[in-house]
């Protein structure tokens, strides 16, 4: 099939990160995928969260912030002043716990990361390119400490990435911008380690069910693009394996 943008079937959108994009944050990155932008800036504070304290939890955690900034869409939208909306706060919530996966958080001792993902431009796939740039910005953040001697590198667990897959005319394709995905018949959110092993996956049929064969060619794609994108996001961090 023939995509707007004029990508194959199974082709992610050009991907960049710039980092150290902010100076003030331990660990900051703005991933760009096609025309979607996401800033995303790791804080990290030596405590842990109260609840961790009054379990006697030891270790650390790893938390994470999603907003989506007024004109980062084709018409303003309202900044929640008045609470999180579902959308935001489930989302929030599929970043923290994709990235907690690429962390030992015993290693990690009694500190607190927090991942703050603004999207500056949507089009598609903010929360899968917040995960993929909150752990760019993730890794830098940790890589600061782990220098000063403060982490030892075991501290990492296999990378983690995420992308998005549909089947669009009965076509199953990678990586859908909006438009694609506002037309998809199933659309897939996928994260995943580098060790090809499953963090999360959201999926939902938009009309008709579909089959397990769907699911599966689904799957292969998503595993496809996020070999691909641990690669890029190995290079941005100077990691050869």
């Amino acid at each position: 099939m023939k995509r707007q943008d004029g990508r194959r079937r199974d082709q992610l959108r050009p991907i960049s990160f710039t980092t150290d994009f902010i100076e003030y944050p331990e660990g900051s990155v703005l991933i760009s995928t096609g025309k979607t932008k996401v800033l995303c800036n790791v804080s990290i504070e030596e405590d842990v969260p109260g609840w961790m304290e009054r379990n006697e939890v030891s270790g650390g955690w790893v938390t994470a912030e999603y907003a989506m900034l007024p004109r980062s869409t084709h018409t303003r939208r309202s900044r929640e002043t008045d609470g999180l909306g579902g959308r935001t706060q489930e989302i929030r919530r599929l970043i923290g716990r994709s990235l907690r996966a690429a962390v030992d958080l015993k290693k990690l001792g009694p500190r607190t990361c927090i991942v703050d993902c603004d999207v500056l431009q949507a089009d598609g796939g903010t929360r899968t390119a917040s995960i993929t740039g909150g752990y760019v910005a993730l890794a830098l953040a940790l890589q600061r400490l782990i220098r000063e001697g403060s982490l030892t590198p075991d501290v990492f667990a296999p990378p983690v990435a995420a992308v998005s897959v549909g089947v669009i005319r009965d076509e199953p394709v990678l990586d859908l911008c909006y438009e694609e995905d506002s037309k998809a018949d199933v659309d897939l959110n996928v994260v995943m380690n580098a060790n090809q092993r499953y963090i999360e996956i959201q999926g939902t049929a938009e009309g008709n069910p579909f089959s397990q064969r769907t699911l599966d060619s689904l799957l292969e794609l998503a595993n496809q693009g996020i070999e691909e994108l641990i690669s890029v996001q190995r290079r941005a961090l100077n990691i050869s394996t």
